[in-house]
């Protein structure tokens, strides 16, 4: 038996079908090894030597996966074609022994019988250049989290993070909401004459006074243009015909992906990602099991392979005609900063069309399969064309504007239509009438209304990501941990599309920029990721890069600890008195909220609980008959973040706590082993099984006992709209249905 080893669980049974007879997958699910979380794990002393261990609860995968290896007669690492999955290659080989410079890493960029096949006739060793260069972002992102973290911990409250590219990205965001608070409207007038020829109107825009370039800033000055203008003749002075071109977009990278799904999907970046990847590893359609419709989705390059060319070639040929492919193929140049590994995301084969996977696929993942197939497909196109007319008018020492355009070829346009965005300042698609030079037109009316100029737009998930990328920050496999990141650690939060900074967030970024300048200055991030495609292609060696970077790192570090400088908020006088020690008690401010604390601290660790009003919450008496089952002692109830809970009345010696349980409520049986649901609290709620560890059952939302009847999965209780549904919880499905409206499938 040949063992393949992947990273992914959900491309397991696409890759064992290619592989044929003789081979069995086994999925890691991910990194197996990395730095320990609670140390820093880099001795900074030895060349910066990383200290990895297996990951704690990855360690059952790693004892089946020694297992598996053991009875293998060879071994073949298939993780992900980037950095991380070269990463994951190492680690393993590291674990079982294997030899790195044998040939057994293969690779494929895309889950067809064809990439497999020929990444199975192509071994290779490990690329020692790509683990370097993830390692020195593992190592480098270590230093400053670790290094930077609790500054922001001592001068502004506890818990909080940095991180070389979260925290610049933060920094965007923060400038550009400052941006907006500091913009002052400008006041201006649009202004046209309404003009006519015939039965058709047509609309002239006023855009000289004298030769020279006007903008109406207030009514007096419309007013002004009114009375000049008033009698005189609008005569064409100059009419000028083109045909204009559109050339199509580049298929899809990773960012422009998330940014399409985004703006014309409606699709958040991290439903985008979990979207794409099971595009990528594969969707189950009736009779052929699991199929890979799309290239591998996390690339930053526009390059297509020369056989997907020629295959777009010959459909478009066929369905369109020849008119409609270009005279030479079109290429499309990847930006300076794209590492350049993967070919551009396109669609496996354009024989499946969209179309014919309408109804297998869900409503989802069909949205995002036909954006990425239009997209590749017109971007093989010939250019659409256009009959463009620009026409001068003048009135007496006013000149006017006049464009507009009609569609002459269609070109990539037939396929990519629906997509296309018209920008405010763009030409009119517009039939005008013929226009000759001298000629005198009629007057209708004037056109202008009161505007004010806007500020810059708030950033959307899809136009950090657009900054980010054209910046240099991070690369494809980054974009969307570093914007959920942000979110979950409560320095941005989301209205709508937009995004802003909270108060929290302008501090850390103020801090951040106070001590760490260079950390925070978006040119040294993106040099820095520069220098790991150098490490990557073998010209710099990545300790040396790390070293570049920590020289002087410390000193900035004790610098910032050492001052008075501090953004906390100052405590707040109490009238209550500590019963341990006497002192008036003060109100901190803690990341779960306010409460007592005693000032004497450490000397006095006393602390108390209090109310919306300031109030010390007493202690619950400890329920008789209630017993710690680790220590015997009295179990206390008390009220957390998330509710209720037992907790033992002898902490902080013994830290046993229990979830209240409300024996009352009915939350469903488990779909995998029939046993009742419990609610379980912690950093979240969810709905587990109460056979656990037996069954490891989990689920986000509560669990209905009525299956989906599309599928016959489990399905869960949503709200959306303030309506309850059902929801299928088969991914592939994804179907809702409302509730007590039978037969509605939304």
């Amino acid at each position: 038996m040949k063992l393949v080893i992947i990273e992914g669980i959900g491309k397991k049974e696409t890759v064992e079908k290619y592989l044929g007879k003789g081979y069995k997958v086994f999925a890691t699910r991910g990194h197996v090894r990395d730095l320990p979380s609670k140390t820093l794990a880099v001795n900074v002393k030895e060349n910066f030597e990383p200290r990895y261990e297996i990951i704690p609860t990855q360690k059952e995968t790693v004892s089946k996966l020694a297992e598996e290896a053991a009875k293998a007669e060879q071994i073949l690492l298939a993780t992900d074609p980037d950095r991380e999955g070269e990463a994951i290659s190492w680690h393993v080989a590291e674990i079982l022994g294997l030899n790195k410079s044998d040939n057994i890493r293969i690779a494929f960029n895309e889950i067809s019988k064809n990439a497999v096949q020929n990444a199975l006739k192509n071994p290779r060793p490990i690329d020692e250049n790509l683990v370097d260069a993830q390692q020195a972002r593992r190592v480098l992102d270590r230093l400053v989290g670790y290094k930077v973290s609790p500054v922001l911990c001592k001068k502004i409250q506890s818990k909080l993070s940095a991180g070389r590219v979260q925290s610049v990205t933060l920094r965007l965001i923060v400038e550009r909401e400052r941006k907006i608070r500091a913009f002052k409207p400008e006041e201006y007038w649009p202004f046209a004459s309404i003009l006519i020829k015939g039965r058709k109107n047509i609309k002239a825009t006023l855009a000289t006074k004298l030769g020279k370039n006007i903008k109406l800033t207030s009514k007096e000055e419309v007013d002004k243009v009114v009375a000049e203008l008033e009698g005189k003749e609008y005569l064409v002075t100059n009419v000028k015909k083109s045909v204009t071109r559109s050339k199509p977009s580049a298929p899809f990278t990773t960012s422009t992906m998330q940014q399409d799904a985004l703006n014309k999907l409606g699709m958040s970046l991290s439903q985008t990602t979990q979207t794409a990847q099971n595009l990528y590893e594969g969707i189950e359609i009736p009779g052929e099991g699991k199929v890979a419709l799309v290239t591998y989705i996390r690339t930053d390059s526009t390059r297509v392979a020369a056989g997907a060319m020629q295959e777009a070639k010959e459909f478009i040929s066929k369905k369109f005609g020849n008119d409609y492919v270009p005279t030479k193929p079109n290429i499309y140049a990847s930006k300076k900063s794209a590492q350049d590994a993967h070919e551009a995301i396109r669609p496996i084969t354009l024989s499946r069309t969209p179309e014919s996977l309408e109804g297998v696929l869900s409503k989802t993942n069909y949205r995002l399969y036909k954006l990425i197939y239009d997209r590749f497909l017109a971007s093989q196109m010939s250019d659409a064309t256009y009959d463009s007319l620009n026409v001068d008018i003048k009135s007496g020492d006013y000149g006017f504007k006049v464009t507009g355009k009609t569609p002459k070829f269609p070109g990539y346009t037939a396929v990519y239509k629906n997509y296309v965005e018209t920008k405010d300042d763009e030409e009119e698609e517009t039939n005008l009438p013929a226009l000759i030079e001298g000629e005198k037109l009629g007057f209708v009316k004037y056109k202008f209304e009161q505007k004010f100029t806007k500020p810059p737009a708030r950033y959307t998930e899809a136009s950090i990501v657009k900054e980010m990328e054209e910046k240099g920050i991070g690369r494809p496999a980054t974009y969307t941990p570093t914007v959920t990141l942000l979110f979950s650690r409560g320095y941005t939060e989301k209205e709508g599309k937009s995004i802003y900074p909270t108060e929290l967030g302008e501090k850390v970024t103020d801090m951040l920029i106070k001590y760490f300048p260079e950390i925070m200055n978006v040119k040294f991030t993106a040099d820095m990721e520069e220098k790991l495609d150098e490490i990557e292609d073998g010209s710099r060696i990545w300790q040396s890069v790390i070293k570049d970077f920590y020289n002087g790192f410390e000193d900035k570090i004790s610098a910032a600890m050492g001052d008075s400088f501090s953004l906390k908020a100052p405590d707040e006088k109490s009238d209550v008195i500590c019963d341990l020690c006497g002192a008036q008690m003060v109100i901190k401010q803690g990341r779960f909220g306010r409460f007592l604390a005693c000032p004497n601290y450490p000397k006095c660790k006393n602390t108390k609980a209090i109310d919306d009003e300031g109030k010390p919450v007493e202690p619950e008496a400890p329920i008789e008959g209630e017993k710690c089952e680790k220590c015997g002692k009295p179990m206390v109830l008390r009220k957390g973040r998330f509710g209720d809970f037992w907790a033992c009345s002898g902490y902080p010696k013994c830290k046993n706590i229990k979830n209240v349980e409300n024996k009352n409520e009915y939350y469903g049986t488990c779909p995998l082993c029939g046993k009742p649901l419990k609610a379980v609290k912690g950093r979240t709620m969810f709905f587990g099984c109460t056979g656990y560890p037996d069954c490891k059952f989990t689920s986000a939302n509560k669990v209905s006992d009525t299956k989906c009847p599309s599928c016959g999965s489990y399905m869960t209780e949503r709200k959306y709209g303030g309506k309850d549904y059902l929801v299928c919880a088969n991914k592939e499905c994804g179907k809702k249905y409302l509730v007590h409206s039978e037969g509605s499938d939304e």
